[in-house]
């Protein structure tokens, strides 16, 4: 089902870029105090949790960050911050590498990764059987989730999911980030990849890149073709972006789902965007005009106003009927 988003923008926020630079870079996020916990994979690599406190019986939110994101994303420690305030317990999957550490394995993370969010999910499912537990997914990590969640069915353990602007097509996606104003994130989160890939493989002998010629690697395709695709077992970028793309995977969701997602949104063009008829009857996907990506800024300069942090805790109170804990 597609339907039109409530959310009005700020103002003072106008244009997908302001909403989407305030968001990222200009919020003040919330102060929390997070616990870490280490999951050792059956491959002998690990993963990263942040936890927020709260009783062992309260429903857990898990985040799956965007690309080069982490826990303290703002966008992250905001829904953290929403998920205690309703008692509930929060918890961000790190994807390997995005913790602070290099992850030890040579395979990293993109958009195609559905593995570790399943190993996650399961344990967390395992360790507190009778606890409700959702996912919710931002950019890159909103793709991997929607795909893992259409790839397992009604198999998957989670009772609930939210993925917010999604690059449903990732051609597209990486097509518009080389355009415009646009390439200025491309810019900025090429550099992180970089500065991670530099780190990871300084004294290791396996890399599929040279690390003096990353200069040379000056959009997303290019990265994606030399470094993000034999990282991750896909031949090519082409390859990469035709398999990893969430929008194939819509139809085979079978839990409640919210999709957030801005006309907008300069990430992308509005061609991303599947059709009434590949999504599945579990799928809502909700459509505002404006909100630029993972932005949705209401509010005044001075209250600004994080709609998102609003919208998928009402959506998961409705749909699952948790009622708030008491912090």
């Amino acid at each position: 089902m597609i339907v039109d988003s409530d959310f009005k923008p700020a103002r003072w926020l106008g244009g997908p870029h302001l909403q989407t630079l305030w968001a990222s870079q200009l919020r003040r996020s919330p102060r929390l105090r997070l616990r870490r916990d280490r999951l050792n994979l059956p491959d002998g690599d690990f993963i990263d949790l942040d936890w927020t406190e709260g009783p062992d019986d309260a429903p857990i939110i898990m985040v799956l960050h965007g690309l080069e994101g982490s826990s303290d994303s703002g966008y992250a420690r905001g829904l953290l911050h929403a998920a205690v305030q309703k008692g509930w317990r929060g918890v961000v999957m790190h994807f390997r590498g995005c913790s602070g550490e290099p992850n030890r394995l040579r395979r990293g993370y993109c958009a195609g990764t559905t593995d570790d969010p399943s190993t996650v999910a399961l344990s967390l499912s395992s360790r507190f059987p009778e606890v409700p537990l959702v996912a919710v997914g931002y950019s890159l990590g909103g793709n991997a989730l929607l795909n893992w969640l259409g790839e397992s069915g009604d198999r998957n353990p989670l009772s609930a999911a939210v993925a917010v602007s999604i690059p449903f097509r990732l051609e597209l996606a990486t097509e518009r980030l080389n355009h415009g104003f646009s390439r200025l994130y491309q810019h900025h989160l090429l550099s992180s990849l970089k500065r991670r890939y530099r780190e990871k493989f300084r004294h290791r002998a396996d890399a599929p890149y040279p690390l003096d010629r990353l200069r040379a690697l000056r959009d997303f395709r290019a990265f994606d073709h030399f470094i993000t695709a034999p990282l991750n077992g896909y031949q090519s970028a082409e390859q990469y972006y035709a398999t990893a793309g969430s929008r194939s995977h819509l139809a085979g969701i079978s839990i409640p789902t919210l999709i957030v997602h801005a006309w907008d949104d300069p990430f992308m063009t509005p061609e991303v965007l599947p059709t009434e008829g590949e999504l599945s009857p579990q799928v809502t996907l909700e459509i505002s005009p404006s909100g630029g990506h993972v932005g949705f800024v209401s509010g005044s300069l001075w209250r600004p106003l994080y709609w998102l942090e609003q919208r998928i805790p009402a959506f998961i109170e409705q749909r699952l009927a948790i009622a708030s804990f008491p912090p």
